[in-house]
């Protein structure tokens, strides 16, 4: 599995509402697809950069060891 499920709805105002169904929290808007699809973006890397940062204070004074973990190809 590679990447994230991105999701798109036409709102009320015309504007498309753009979220990601793996990361509840990233959820944006746009004028046009294209828009909400950069914007998604952009607050899909913001929710995980937040997240790694709390992981990093959670663990702070602990022995541990990080590392990528990457999808398996299937």
């Amino acid at each position: 599995m590679e990447g994230f499920t991105a999701v798109f709805e036409r709102g009320e105002d015309g504007w498309w509402v753009a979220n990601c169904a793996e990361i509840p929290e990233a959820i944006t808007q746009g004028e046009t697809m294209e828009k909400a699809r950069e914007n998604l973006k952009d607050a899909t890397r913001l929710v995980l950069e937040g997240r790694r940062e709390d992981v990093g204070k959670e663990f702070e004074g602990r022995e541990m060891t990080k590392e990528r973990l990457a999808a398996r190809k299937s």
